[in-house]
């Protein structure tokens, strides 16, 4: 194990700093990486590291969802209103309706099959756009009309909406009858995620104001809680649903308006353990991925995507609409809602382990979106938001 976690560092560093030393989003390097050291190239990780890489990408995201919480400001993201509220769903939403009237003409799947494919693809990624819009809110673009705030909460909650609605869609295809309970749970997760969260965060901050640990140990204890909400998800989801990321992210906004400089120094300590995260984020999702599936996915696999990404951006345009947001804003919006990565490494591969006929197809596009979106979104979102936000110089 010992091995692997220095393969998995090291391939990081040495693709991440190629990919960043010719101006490439330093995450296609990882995941390129990981495919080389995984299980369908090299086979150099021990079988271990594959049983534990879903909670090692979990850790990974609570890491860069509180630094996402300490610099979450409530007064900013009360600016956006509507528009922030649509986002953690409406996107997703018409992805999934583009890729039922896509998906069966394209590769021949039944409709149900092709709803599960449109939950699997329709998460964005908060793995790649968290950091993204931290540096946008420390550079202050965009900031004025609260853009990155929005969407920094709006991919925390969309990735919600979408796992629920992935299962389901797998209950369907399986010939279990359709709940209107799962649905119900959306919203009930979500309310019962910020209200968990915002508890949490004001019990964090009592103690942090009257004990005063250093910015380490506080730091230490905020991510143990993190780790701890997540577990709780997972083991009480049938007795009492809750969505552990956005209770992640609410516990930091809550220190940070209760003690700002406090949540300053924090967020610099977890922007420092983030560059070691991102690294244990995106080469194990490397290693997840089958050479196998991505010979089998073709043109048709490629061009399905880009369509259904279309199928998204009308959906985040329309969540812009009647807002102050000019066109090149409503336009990074759109940018910034393109990248997958997370939620597919995650889910990508469930329905070929439940035995479903779709199984294959579904892993295939969801591999291929990764590497598609993922880079790609990186890198425009990068490339444009100095070109397409305005600076607040307030």
């Amino acid at each position: 194990m010992l091995l692997s976690i220095a393969l998995v560092l090291i391939v990081g560093i040495v693709f991440g700093g190629l990919c960043r030393k010719i101006h490439f989003p330093p995450l296609f390097g990882m995941i390129l990486g990981g495919i080389l050291i995984g299980p369908y190239v090299l086979n150099l990780l021990d079988p271990a590291m594959h049983a534990v890489s879903a909670d090692i990408r979990k850790a990974a995201l609570i890491v860069i969802l509180i630094r996402a919480g300490l610099k979450l400001n409530l007064s900013d993201l009360k600016k956006a209103g509507r528009p922030s509220i649509l986002m953690c769903f409406l996107p997703a939403c018409f992805e999934i309706a583009g890729m039922i009237l896509l998906a069966p003409r394209l590769l021949g799947l039944s409709y149900p099959e092709a709803a599960v494919l449109g939950a699997v693809t329709g998460a964005v990624s908060p793995a790649v756009i968290v950091p993204r819009m931290i540096r946008l809110i420390d550079e202050k673009q965009g900031t004025d009309k609260a853009i990155p705030q929005m969407i920094l909460a709006g991919a925390s909650v969309d990735d919600v909406f979408v796992i629920v609605m992935f299962t389901a869609f797998t209950g369907i295809v399986q010939g279990e009858k359709f709940s209107a309970a799962e649905i119900l749970n959306v919203p009930l997760s979500i309310f019962t995620g910020i209200v968990i969260g915002l508890t949490v965060g004001f019990i964090l901050s009592l103690a942090y104001k009257y004990l005063k640990p250093n910015p380490i140990i506080s730091s230490l204890v905020m991510l143990s809680v993190g780790f701890l909400l997540s577990c709780a998800e997972r083991n009480f989801a049938d007795v009492f649903p809750f969505a552990s990321m956005i209770a992640v992210m609410c516990m930091g906004t809550v220190v940070k308006r209760k003690l700002p400089d406090t949540a300053v120094v924090m967020s610099e300590k977890f922007g420092s353990l983030w560059t070691g995260a991102e690294i244990f984020l995106f080469v194990p999702v490397g290693a997840c991925v089958s050479v196998n599936s991505l010979q089998n996915a073709g043109a048709k696999t490629i061009l399905l995507l880009l369509c259904v990404l279309c199928f998204r951006a009308v959906g985040v345009a329309l969540c812009m609409a009647f807002t102050p947001l000019n066109f090149k804003e409503r336009l990074f919006c759109v940018i910034a809602y393109l990248p997958k990565a997370t939620v597919q490494a995650a889910i990508g591969g469930i329905p070929l382990a439940m035995g479903l006929a779709c199984g294959e197809q579904v892993l295939a596009v969801s591999v291929i979106a990764i590497l598609l979106t993922a880079p790609m979104g990186a890198f425009a979102i990068d490339l444009s938001y100095k070109k397409l936000l305005s600076r607040d110089n307030k």
